[in-house]
């Protein structure tokens, strides 16, 4: 069975750091992108990161770019997101998810339809 856990997950204060990582099993990871998510309270689900599955094309969703860093490392089938500066906005569950192929594009990657295996979300929560 296809499955994606997510984990790393805490409460950090602002301007802290976390890092998130998302285990996969059961397919062959280093034949897909992986995209990060995340759903505050009370909102929509919001696309953060996603990277392809060589790792040379990563994607940014304006309010994280240049504090998030998205990473892989295929032959641990592990994706992690490297999470600095961290604000009160950025409090969510965060969800990993396979995109539906290896290459997304700058059209395709935000778009939740385009993934087709979630895994069980980590709570991440940024308060003083």
């Amino acid at each position: 069975d296809v499955q994606l856990q997510a984990s790393g997950g805490g409460l950090v204060q602002p301007g802290g750091s976390l890092r998130l990582s998302c285990t996969a099993s059961g397919f062959s990871f280093n034949g897909y992108a992986v995209g990060w998510f995340r759903q505050a309270p009370g909102k929509g689900r919001e696309a953060v990161s996603c990277i392809n599955s060589s790792g040379g094309r990563r994607f940014y969703a304006a309010s994280v770019k240049g504090r998030f860093t998205v990473s892989r490392e295929n032959a641990e089938d592990t994706v992690y997101l490297q999470m600095n500066s961290l604000k009160p906005e950025d409090t969510a569950v965060y969800y990993c998810a396979r995109f539906l192929g290896s290459n997304p594009i700058t059209s395709t990657w935000a778009t939740p339809v385009q993934y087709d295996f979630w895994g069980r979300g980590t709570q991440v929560t940024v308060s003083s």
